[in-house]
């Protein structure tokens, strides 16, 4: 998962419009949670005219982003259950069918893989059970196979792209306009509330980072501990990925919510997407789609699992 936590909802709902699996992703070591640096909270106080100063607020944001790209390694950590249901919808804007798919997050030697364990709210046939088990046992083959020369360049490819999401992740300061809207107290955490409008002018650094210009949106970032909290963003123009491969329409709703799990990181509980999208410029994609995640376990221990904030008013 990647965030800014918008970055990642973005990417995850790109992968919805192209009806792609989503793709293994490598784990780094585990971070001990004591090299996590503890800092003051962010406070952000008004001038004279009653306007936050934007050096305030992109303190503010710059730390939000710093905690993002270790909540991004800390998930690493983690087993969960990941839920996603389909509404797709007809031309009209009326459901016309329900899917959803139940997957199991594990850890095999280090990777971050999926394996599907419901459909519909049901268990899988067995014929489909022994296809995700077969899949999984080449995971395990193919690992325990790996010659010390492909660990390395494989390793390397994915230091490379860790490095290209951490670029784009810091981009977000840069490319949006942000403006102190107040506070609210959401799912029991104080939070300041940002609403967020792209930089008219701004150039992206990156190929990837243009998809920022086409997002406004609202954030709500924890006060004490500067991490984002619900995120809720709307495309005002097209989106392209590739030259024909989709494009999603001015229009396209996300809305993100975290918790603060084992009172030690922040991870993704639900999202909301919903989207209207072109595919090779001739199949139209409608739906709204929900995805829950919970039961986050860390791998190589037995601690109990709590949401923090989840069962507050």
């Amino acid at each position: 998962m990647r965030c800014f936590a918008f970055i990642f909802a973005v990417v995850l709902l790109a992968g919805c419009v192209l009806a792609q699996n989503p793709v293994l992703t490598s784990s780094s070591p585990p971070t001990p949670t004591s090299e996590v640096p503890v800092s003051r909270p962010v406070e952000l106080t008004p001038d004279a005219s009653g306007a936050v100063p934007p050096e305030q607020i992109r303190v503010l944001l710059q730390r939000a982003e710093a905690n993002d790209l270790e909540n991004n390694k800390r998930l690493r950590d983690y087993t969960y259950l990941e839920r996603e249901e389909q509404h797709k919808l007809d031309g009209h804007g009326q459901v016309k069918k329900v899917e959803s798919t139940t997957l199991e997050i594990l850890q095999i030697y280090g990777e971050q893989v999926e394996r599907r364990i419901e459909k519909d709210d049901k268990p899988l046939p067995g014929p489909e059970v022994k296809k995700e088990e077969e899949k999984f046992q080449k995971i395990i083959d193919k690992r325990k196979n790996e010659s010390e020369d492909d660990r390395r360049k494989r390793l390397e490819k994915e230091e490379k792209a860790r490095e290209e999401d951490r670029k784009f992740v810091l981009e977000v300061a840069d490319a949006f306009n942000f403006r102190l809207v107040g506070s609210e107290v959401v799912d029991g955490f104080d939070t300041w509330v940002l609403d967020a409008e792209p930089r008219p002018g701004y150039e992206p650094k990156q190929r990837a980072s243009k998809l920022l210009t086409k997002f406004k949106g609202r954030l709500w970032i924890d006060r004490r501990e500067a991490q984002l909290v619900k995120l809720d963003m709307t495309a005002i123009d097209t989106l392209s990925f590739g030259f024909i491969v989709a494009r999603i329409h001015k229009g396209t709703h996300v809305v993100l919510e975290q918790g603060k799990i084992n009172d030690e990181v922040w991870l993704p509980k639900h999202l909301a997407v919903h989207v209207d999208a072109r595919v090779a410029l001739f199949k139209n994609v409608d739906e709204d789609i929900e995805v829950t995640y919970r039961d986050y376990k860390k791998f190589r221990t037995d601690t109990k699992i709590t949401v923090v904030g989840e069962s507050r008013e």
